[in-house]
């Protein structure tokens, strides 16, 4: 059977790991992961590692930041005033908030730092800057 290729849907089983080998995600006891190949619905190093592959062939790669979730950006860090921020809201260190961005768009922040007049939000995806190993079997391709 041919490999995958761009436009195939597939299905595949994966376990991602960060670089001291502890799980990150895992499909695995769940259902596969269904995604079309070369669409970009899923990170761009994932979906590369997949052309080629034939169904029930297991592949382990360790994508580098940049084909996973892209470097830290010290720019997505930002200190607002506490006032500016609802009072509904419950701040506290590592928890997060959905905010809307000026283009009405949704964005998660990461509270990681707070004091009595202004609060450090982080907008990086939480895996950004960190290189990410995953083990991809793949089980179809539809």
């Amino acid at each position: 059977m041919a490999g995958a290729k761009k436009g195939d849907q597939v299905k595949v089983f994966y376990v991602g790991r960060l670089a001291d080998g502890s799980v990150f995600d895992s499909s695995e006891g769940q259902a596969p992961l269904e995604f079309i190949v070369g669409r970009k619905e899923v990170i761009r190093g994932f979906d590369q590692a997949v052309l080629g592959m034939t169904p029930g062939e297991v592949k382990t790669l360790t994508l580098p930041a940049e084909q996973a979730y892209g470097p830290y950006q010290e720019d997505m860090v930002a200190e607002v005033q506490r006032a500016d921020v609802p009072a509904q809201l419950k701040l506290v260190v590592g928890n997060h908030l959905e905010l809307t961005r000026e283009d009405g768009e949704p964005i998660v922040v990461k509270i990681i730092a707070l004091d009595e007049t202004k609060v450090t939000l982080d907008a990086n995806h939480p895996l950004a800057g960190q290189d990410l190993t995953f083990e991809i079997r793949l089980l179809d391709i539809l």
